[in-house]
Order: C-alpha cells, then sequence, then structure tokens
C-alpha cells in the first residue's frame, strides 16, 4: 500500500509499505477514508520529538470504513464508517476504567523510553514515534486499529468524512481543555492558540456556559474561523498587549481559566522568544514555553490554567512563583478520546460543534509532502491539509 513516511527532519515522502494485518484478536483493520495533519505532527517533522526512524507512517487524526476484524472484536462489523481515537485503550486497565485512556497501561509497547522521561509512560499513539508505542500512522491506504472495541466508533450518516475526522483528535482535545480546565457558567475563558484545537476549546468554553470567550493568534485567517464559526473574540498577539486587554475585558482580575493549545514550538514578538528558540536549538531544552508562561501571568488568582500543546521534556524560566503565589490550578494531559468522542460526534452532526471548516486543504494522499510544507509554513490560509487516499 502506499503511505506517507518520515524520512528524517523536515523530509516526507510517499512511499511503498506493507500491508497491515490482523495481529491480535481485538485488532481491526480500516481502509483510510480521510487522515488530517496535526500540528504535533511538526513536533516530529522539525526533528524535536525523538525516537524517530525513517520509514515511519505518519498520521493519527483518521476515519476509516472496516475491512477486517479480529475474533476477539465484539462491537465492531465490516462495512462500518468509525472514527478512531488517536490515543489506544485497552479498556481494562486502572487508567482506562478512569476515563483517563491516555494513560493506559497496556498498549505502549516501548515504556522505557518515557519512563526514562516522565518517570511512567502513556498510552499509544499512532503514527507519533517509537517512544509512543510505535504504531504505524494513519496517512496510508490502511491502518490496524488495536483495541477496536473501546476506540473507534460509528459515525452517524448525517455527518461527512471531513467534519467527522476531527473527531478523532482536535476536538477531544479541544473539549478536553474546557472541561477538565473547569470552565463553569459566566466565567471568562481565554484561549492561546487558534488552530483547530484551539477553535475547539474555544467552542466547547461557550457550550459550557462560559461568558466571554477570547482566543489569542497572530494569523489572522485563523482568527477569522474563531469569530466566525465559534462565535468568539479574537485578540491578534502582534498589535495588542494581551496581558493589558485581558484585565481590561475581566475589570482588572484576568481570565478564569487559560487553555494554552500552542505547544512546544510556541512563537512570541518579544525578545523571550529569541532566547527560547536559542535554547532549543542548542539543546539547552526541549521545549519553547512562551504560551504557557503568557497564560500563567494572565490568569486572575486562583484560576485554572490547563495545557493542551505537545511538551517533550524540559523548559526553562518557568514561572512557578506565580502558580504559587496567585494558587492557580494548572493541569495538563494527552487526550483521553473515549471519554469525549462519542458526545462530540452528537454535537458535530446536530450543529453545535463546526469542524468541517479546518478542512482547508483536502488533497491526494500522494501530494502529503506539499500539504505539510504549506501547513508548516502557514501559506495559502492552510489551517489542516486532510488527505484522502
Amino acid at each position: 500500500m502506499r503511505a506517507l513516511c518520515w524520512e528524517g527532519v523536515n523530509s516526507l515522502a510517499v512511499r511503498d509499505v506493507p500491508d497491515p494485518g490482523i495481529r491480535n484478536d481485538q485488532d481491526v483493520v480500516l481502509k483510510v477514508r480521510a487522515s488530517a495533519a496535526c500540528g504535533s505532527d511538526l513536533h516530529l517533522l522539525g526533528g524535536y520529538i525523538p525516537f524517530m526512524q525513517a520509514g515511519d507512517v505518519m498520521g493519527h487524526e483518521f476515519i476509516g470504513e472496516v475491512v477486517e476484524v479480529g475474533k476477539g472484536v465484539r462491537k465492531r462489523k465490516v462495512g462500518e464508517r468509525v472514527v478512531v481515537s488517536s490515543f489506544v485503550g485497552c479498556g481494562r486497565c486502572w487508567y482506562c476504567t478512569h476515563d483517563l485512556w491516555s494513560l493506559c497501561d497496556n498498549t505502549n509497547t516501548n515504556p522505557v523510553h518515557t519512563q526514562a522521561l516522565w518517570g511512567y509512560e502513556p498510552g499509544a499513539c499512532f503514527g507519533y514515534s517509537h517512544a509512543m508505542g510505535g504504531l504505524a500512522g494513519s496517512h496510508a491506504e490502511y491502518v490496524r486499529v488495536p483495541f477496536a472495541d473501546f476506540g473507534s466508533f460509528v459515525v452517524p450518516d448525517g455527518v461527512d468524512d471531513l467534519a467527522a475526522v476531527f473527531a478523532s483528535d482536535a476536538g477531544p482535545t479541544g473539549w478536553m481543555g474546557a472541561d477538565l480546565g473547569g470552565v463553569s457558567p459566566g466565567d471568562v475563558v481565554a484561549v492561546w492558540g487558534a488552530g483547530a484545537v484551539g477553535q475547539v476549546a474555544a467552542r466547547a468554553a461557550t457550550l459550557l456556559g462560559a461568558e466571554r470567550v477570547v482566543v489569542v493568534d497572530r494569523y489572522g485567517y485563523r482568527l477569522e474561523q474563531a469569530e466566525k464559526h465559534m462565535g468568539v473574540e479574537a485578540l491578534d498577539y502582534t498589535t495588542t498587549d494581551v496581558g493589558a486587554a485581558l484585565r481590561e475585558m475581566t475589570g482588572g482580575r484576568g481570565p478564569d481559566v487559560c487553555i494554552e493549545a500552542v505547544g512546544m514550538e510556541a512563537h512570541s514578538d518579544g525578545p523571550g522568544f529569541v532566547y527560547d528558540q536559542a535554547k532549543q536549538q542548542l539543546g539547552m531544552q526541549t521545549d519553547r514555553p512562551t504560551a504557557v508562561r503568557e497564560a500563567i501571568h494572565a490568569c486572575r488568582k486562583g484560576g485554572s490554567v490547563f495545557i493542551l500543546g505537545v511538551f517533550a521534556a524540559v523548559v526553562d524560566k518557568f514561572p512557578l512563583g506565580a502558580i504559587i503565589n496567585k494558587g492557580l490550578t494548572v493541569r495538563g494531559a494527552q487526550m483521553h478520546g473515549q471519554r469525549y468522542i462519542p458526545g462530540l460526534l452528537d454535537r458535530i452532526a446536530a450543529g453545535e460543534l463546526p469542524t468541517r471548516h479546518f478542512a482547508t486543504h483536502p488533497m491526494p494522499l500522494d501530494e502529503g509532502p506539499e500539504g505539510y510544507r504549506i501547513f508548516k509554513e502557514k501559506v495559502d490560509g492552510c489551517v489542516r491539509p486532510v488527505f484522502r487516499p
């Protein structure tokens, strides 16, 4: 089959790779219908996430048709159109049974790397390095899905592929930020990042009852999407003092909940960006935490900060003093897809959660390298390329 493979730093190619098959009783094999690029893939492309190998198939946000079913599968059948959680959960360990699916104890078959980095290993993620389980990704004609009874969900007939594909990862990630960030009726919420994840977090905050929601970014086309499709306010940090604007909006207090949806390659127009970028390139820190710092400083006293962006290991100048002395609650997680996807599909079907507009660049799989180029360079109004084998 054909698949989009990581060949090295900033190098992708469409290659012929072996077809997947059933390995375990609880597997299914899907014929991929659509597979979206994700902002966190850019960290792999840039070489910031270790443990990639040449030839690894990329992709973790996808929808497909079931074409083969393992003999232990009870809920899926051939012919179903399903969306799949990017993180794999076994459904039986302590973490899965407590709805903490991305922390599954049984799906990451290469735990040694992340145990060394983080103390414990998370669950496996499709197409996201050998440290995260080494599973082949979804930018391919076919993909094997382990523990399919728990991680795949039938898509309602009225929801098309380009809307449903974002229920795989961007949707549950963004919704989790608002949910676990503790958004309550009447809150003021600020979201750093107006990509697909940030826009979903903003919409989720509105649906959870927030009185005012503000998205912070520098790309006009993404801010326009947030305003038009999600019904929230927008701030361009290159033309606005974001901290001052948020204080003015909140009577001087600051937002009740701040959600960071940017990650380890955050940008800034201040001198701190040069400092962070230099230290990252020299290997003196693995991540640029610019947006995290801003969220912590902007949040009101006693408020909540939720970190949705992907981070690898260590950062410099983390504002621990602000957290302690302001009494903040700070949380973060990889997304618990199995917890949120069924409800998100219902909301997409009902028109409450728009997602199709994220798919600005649908294209054939063979154009994958070009899709990632325009995605990385933020040209042609690209929010997400979506590959259709």
